[in-house]
C-alpha cells in the first residue's frame, strides 16, 4: 500500500524565485530521499502544501531523519514556517 505525507507551510512572500528553488532544489531532495512522488500545491496567496508519496510505510519511515534535515533547511533559508504535519497510507485513489 502507498504511503503519503503532508505538510502544510506558509510563506511570507511569493515570487518565480521561490517557487524556482522548490523546483530545482526541494523537489531532487526529497525525491533523492525515497519518495516516489512530490507535489507542491498552492493553496492561498502565501501557503502551500507538500504531498509527497513513497512505495510504502518503510520506505517513509526510512525517509523521515533526512526529511526532517529537509524540512529545517527550508524553514532556515526560506521565509516559510511549516504549520503542520500529516502521513498515512493511501486506501483509495485515482
Amino acid at each position: 500500500m502507498t504511503y503519503s505525507s503532508i505538510s502544510n507551510w506558509t510563506t511570507t512572500e511569493w515570487n518565480d524565485e521561490l517557487e524556482a528553488i522548490a523546483r530545482d532544489k526541494f523537489v531532487p531532495l526529497i525525491m533523492g530521499v525515497g519518495a516516489s512522488r512530490v507535489q507542491m500545491v498552492r493553496t492561498g496567496g502565501h501557503s502551500f502544501s507538500v504531498i509527497t508519496e513513497y512505495a510504502d510505510e518503510a520506505a517513509a519511515n526510512a525517509a523521515q531523519d533526512r526529511i526532517a534535515e529537509i524540512r529545517a533547511k527550508a524553514a532556515d533559508d526560506l521565509p516559510m514556517t511549516m504549520s503542520s504535519t500529516a502521513a498515512g497510507g493511501v486506501f483509495a485513489q485515482g
